[in-house]
């Protein structure tokens, strides 16, 4: 298996990116293909991938991906330009209005898939719709899950809740047959495992997923430092300490794509690299766009 890695993505790239690179093939037994070109910054219009950031790591990345010159691309740079390039050159599914990015995270219970996570912050009811059975057909394929709970974020419970796009994405989903929904999903009610597929547009979605990776860092912080004395309590703050860390649980994909585009986080380090690569591997494994088509079709 061949994994395309955006080499000048992300904050501390191309040093951290090369080390993750160097840990994948040394423990997922994949290759890796440093992908090199012009840096794309972080800060730049996303549409500048299509002319003025052409020859970006980044921009290359995706046409290698899209000409098959690679089973999966990873890249820690500027979200908008990656949703933007992807759909240019890898392309939507067919049948998928909007791509958008889902990520996995730890709950009380089982892991939730969370999106859109950033790629789209202004959406339409049919678009939040789409990503509800984008988010459902993933959570079937990555958790094994098979009939997903499908929760909408919104400021509660109640149906009449929310703004006018919350009450007519509510409309739509309740009528889509394609979903198991189970209704509106207070924010507070995801890390008790409330629902396995959370539902927003890009702006709440990624609002959400900073707040949930803040929290995470906090509650490490708080409890090594009131039990690290304590070697009986060492198992139990490491094992806890691995599920709340966001490096661990790999990258976000971008779902209804015609390939496996892998987002890891902006401040990535050779450890979030490598589970970003882990998760494309398990993504092309898995065969993730394929089951995307077939749902589509």
């Amino acid at each position: 298996m061949t994994i395309l890695l955006d080499t000048h993505g992300g904050d501390h790239a191309p040093h951290e990116v090369i080390k993750g690179a160097r840990l994948a093939e040394q423990k997922l037994g994949v290759s890796i293909v440093l992908v090199d070109g012009d840096q794309l910054p972080m800060d730049a219009d996303p549409t500048g991938i299509l002319k003025q950031y052409k020859d970006s790591s980044m921009a290359v990345g995706l046409r290698m991906l899209a000409e098959g010159r690679g089973d999966a691309f990873v890249s820690a740079g500027n979200t908008g330009a990656l949703l933007v390039g992807a759909t240019i050159w890898v392309k939507r599914v067919r049948g998928v209005r909007r791509p958008c990015i889902a990520a996995i995270l730890p709950t009380a219970t089982s892991p939730v898939v969370l999106l859109d996570c950033g790629a789209n912050a202004d959406c339409t009811a049919e678009m939040l719709d789409g990503f509800a059975q984008l988010g459902s057909v993933y959570a079937k394929s990555a958790l094994g899950l098979n009939n997903p709970r499908v929760g909408l974020i919104n400021n509660g419970t109640e149906e009449i809740k929310g703004d006018k796009l919350r009450q007519e994405t509510h409309a739509l989903l309740r009528e889509n047959a394609h979903i198991n929904f189970v209704g509106n999903m207070e924010a507070r009610e995801i890390p008790a495992g409330g629902c396995d597929v959370a539902v927003t547009d890009g702006f709440t979605g990624n609002v959400v997923l900073k707040l949930y990776e803040g929290m995470g860092a906090m509650m490490k912080q708080q409890l090594v430092s009131r039990f690290a004395w304590n070697p009986l309590a060492w198992p139990s703050l490491l094992g806890l300490r691995k599920q709340l860390d966001y490096k661990n649980h790999g990258g976000a994909p971008l779902l209804g794509l015609r390939g496996v585009v892998i987002k890891a986080h902006g401040s990535s380090d050779a450890a979030a690299v490598y589970h970003a690569i882990r998760q494309a591997k398990a993504c092309v494994e898995n065969g993730m766009v394929d089951i995307m088509k077939g749902a589509f079709s």
